[in-house]
C-alpha cells in the first residue's frame, strides 16, 4: 500500500539498517537509484521522489532510500564519534553489497552528497552518475551554523501538524514555493511518534560534532574528490536561497567538469524539494538519460 518495502541490513560492526526498497514490477534494466539524505534527516524525505520513479509510466525504476546510522529506522550508535561520513559511506557501501547493486545512479542531498564525494575516491565504479543537492566540495559557514542552531534548539511540538506550522515558521523566508502540504510532508519525514511523544527522529548525540566546530577556522573542502565524482555525470541542483551552497562553488563546479548540468530550484532554500514541480522534470530527464 506504501509502494515500498523495508529492508534491515547488518553494518560491519553489526548496527542494524534501514532502506525503503521501492521495486516496481516493470523496471527492465534501468539503474535503480540510490538516494542518501541530509545530516540528520532520513530515507522518508524521498518518499514523494520515489514513488513518482517507481510509478513512472513509461520509465519505473526502482528506488532505494537508505536511513543512516542514528537516523529513521536505523540504530542509535552507542559511540557518537561514529557518525562521520567516512563511516556512514562504509554502511551506504555495506547496504549496496548487500541488495546486489554492484553500479547504480545516486541522489545525494546535503550530507548524503558528501558521502558521494568519500565513495568516488573509495570505490569510484559504484556510481554511474548522481544528482547533487545543495551540496558541493565546499560549504558555506554561516548555512551549516544555521544547520547547528537549528538542530540543537529543536523542540518537540505537540503534533504533527503544530510540527509543519513551526517548520514553516523557522524556514518559510527561504521557502516561498512551498505549500502547506509540503510543509506538512517535510513535517512527517523529519519527525516520528515515540513513546507518545512527536519528536525528530535521530539521535540528539548527532548534534555533538556540529558543536565542537570551530567557526573561526576555514572549514575543510573535497575538491579532489569531486574531481573523481565528475569523472560520472552530475546534476547538481543548488537552493535559490541557500545559505549552505554558494552560487560561486556551483559555478567552479560546472568550469571545472563537462560532466556537470546545474539547475536552481526557485523558491527553495537549503535543500530543495526534488519532486518538487520546478525541479523534478530535470531530474527524471537526468536520470532518464542514463539508463
Amino acid at each position: 500500500m506504501d509502494g515500498f518495502e523495508s529492508r534491515f541490513f547488518s553494518a560491519e560492526d553489526g548496527l542494524r539498517l534501514h532502506a525503503r526498497d521501492y521495486a516496481p514490477v516493470e523496471a527492465g534494466d534501468r539503474l535503480p537509484l540510490v538516494c542518501l539524505p541530509g545530516l540528520s534527516r532520513n530515507g522518508r524525505d524521498f518518499h514523494p521522489l520515489a514513488l513518482r520513479l517507481a510509478r513512472d509510466a513509461e520509465r519505473p525504476r526502482r528506488v532505494i532510500t537508505l536511513d543512516y546510522r542514528g537516523r529513521g529506522q536505523s540504530g542509535r550508535d552507542s559511540d557518537p564519534a561514529n557518525y562521520n561520513v567516512v563511516i556512514e559511506c562504509r554502511d551506504v557501501l555495506t547496504v549496496l553489497s548487500a541488495l546486489d547493486l554492484p553500479r547504480a545512479l545516486f541522489t545525494g542531498t546535503s550530507r548524503g552528497g558528501l558521502i558521494l564525494h568519500v565513495m568516488a575516491a573509495a570505490q569510484p565504479d559504484r556510481i554511474a552518475g548522481a544528482v547533487l543537492n545543495d551540496i558541493g566540495p565546499e560549504i558555506e559557514a554561516d548555512g551549516l551554523r544555521d544547520i547547528r542552531d537549528y538542530l540543537v534548539r529543536a523542540t518537540a511540538p505537540a503534533s504533527f501538524d503544530a510540527a509543519a506550522m513551526d517548520l514553516k515558521a523557522i524556514h518559510g523566508s527561504t521557502f516561498p514555493a512551498l505549500s502547506d502540504g509540503d510543509w506538512r510532508d517535510m513535517a512527517d519525514a523529519i519527525y516520528a511518534e515515540r513513546e507518545g511523544r512527536v519528536v525528530a527522529d535521530f539521535d540528539p548525540r548527532l548534534t555533538e560534532q556540529l558543536q565542537a566546530i570551530d567557526f573561526s577556522k576555514p572549514l575543510p573542502t573535497l575538491w579532489p574528490q569531486f574531481e573523481l565524482l565528475a569523472k560520472t555525470p552530475l546534476l547538481v541542483v543548488r537552493g535559490e536561497h541557500s545559505r549552505l551552497f554558494s552560487r560561486e562553488t556551483l559555478a567552479r563546479m560546472a568550469a571545472q567538469a563537462t560532466t556537470v548540468q546545474t539547475i536552481t530550484a526557485p523558491g527553495q532554500g537549503h535543500a530543495p524539494l526534488l519532486h518538487h514541480a520546478d525541479v523534478f522534470p530535470s531530474v527524471r530527464a537526468f536520470l532518464a538519460g542514463l539508463g
